[in-house]
């Protein structure tokens, strides 16, 4: 046989062995064997074609059948086509039994289907978790603001984890009943001498209701003084009132110069007819004198009448300042 064919044989019968190996995977068929777990050879090929990955399903199972749970391999294989984390599953389920809580297969699966971390969950409801909230602003009756950190000990309910409500609600609710209770505080310093009743007044709220925790207690952690918000509100208030002030001041100032100009205008127009009156009387004295109705003594007497006139206001504006009229 030409060595060439023969080495390509050879080439091809190993890589054949391998894609067998691949798709029949004898060692994991043995090591379940050997576990005491009954798992069919041809069904580890089955999960290949169905792109589930054996190792992940024989070694989960192992660990379950050690730890004394009933379940089976297409239990899991269920659980790892629908999107699930199989052996963060199978850890959750042994904590739980070993700290007594209960919680099944079913129930486990559908916490993580749900997308919360089953094993954290369990972990929080051996170990409790503590919460620190942010810094919760309030105003106490007083007008002073106080500030206020708690810390929050949960603990996780395993019957409410699917559907109920996570960190944030507790942490809004929390921070909802801080504030209630130092704005019903007569004065800062009730809030700052029992900071205690703030923690009981939230605590006895049940603030822990449709979520997926159980609270066990609510320390306040740090109370500060903050602004005095009420001293800054007169004090707006006060600038407020000072600009509306301002504006009507203004708006009664506009008002008068408006006045003053229009009595300013109606005074020009007064002056405006009496010197178009005043310009009618050299006409009609014009008219007097053809017509015949005026003769020269007349209109000498008149201009005598208008000397005198005016010689009286002179006589009398002299007489205003004070000092007589001079004698020739």
């Amino acid at each position: 046989m030409d060595p060439i064919v023969l080495l390509f044989l050879v080439f091809a019968g190993i890589i054949l062995f391998f894609i067998f190996l691949y798709f029949v995977p004898i060692n994991l068929w043995i090591t379940a064997l050997f576990s005491g777990v009954k798992v069919g050879l041809f069904e580890l090929v089955f999960m290949r074609i169905r792109k589930v990955p054996p190792r992940v399903i024989v070694d989960s199972l192992i660990t379950a059948t050690k730890a004394g749970l009933k379940i089976t391999s297409t239990d899991l294989e269920t659980h790892y086509l629908a999107g699930g984390n199989v052996p963060k599953v199978i850890k959750a389920l042994i904590s739980a039994e070993k700290a007594n809580i209960v919680m099944d297969f079913k129930q486990a699966t559908a916490i993580d289907l749900a997308g919360r971390d089953v094993f954290e969950a369990v972990q929080i409801s051996v170990n409790p978790k503590v919460i620190t909230t942010p810094k919760v602003a309030a105003v106490a009756a007083d007008g002073i603001q106080v500030i206020a950190v708690a810390r929050v000990t949960v603990r996780a309910a395993i019957s409410q984890l699917i559907g109920g409500a996570g960190e944030d609600t507790i942490l809004a609710r929390v921070g909802e009943g801080i504030v209630t209770s130092i704005g019903s505080a007569k004065s800062h310093k009730e809030v700052l001498e029992n900071p205690d009743k703030i923690s009981k007044l939230v605590l006895s709220r049940g603030l822990d209701s449709g979520t997926a925790f159980q609270i066990l207690s609510i320390d306040i952690a740090d109370v500060d003084v903050g602004a005095n918000i009420g001293a800054k509100l007169q004090i707006d208030q006060a600038s407020a009132d000072l600009k509306v002030a301002e504006a009507k001041a203004e708006e009664r100032r506009a008002m008068a110069v408006a006045v003053e100009q229009e009595m300013r205008a109606k005074a020009q127009e007064a002056r405006a007819k009496v010197i178009e009156a005043e310009a009618e009387i050299p006409k009609a004295l014009a008219t007097a004198f053809v017509n015949g109705n005026l003769g020269v003594m007349d209109y000498y007497k008149m201009q005598n009448v208008q000397a005198d006139t005016e010689m009286r206001q002179s006589i009398s504006g002299s007489g205003k300042s004070g000092k007589a009229p001079e004698t020739k």
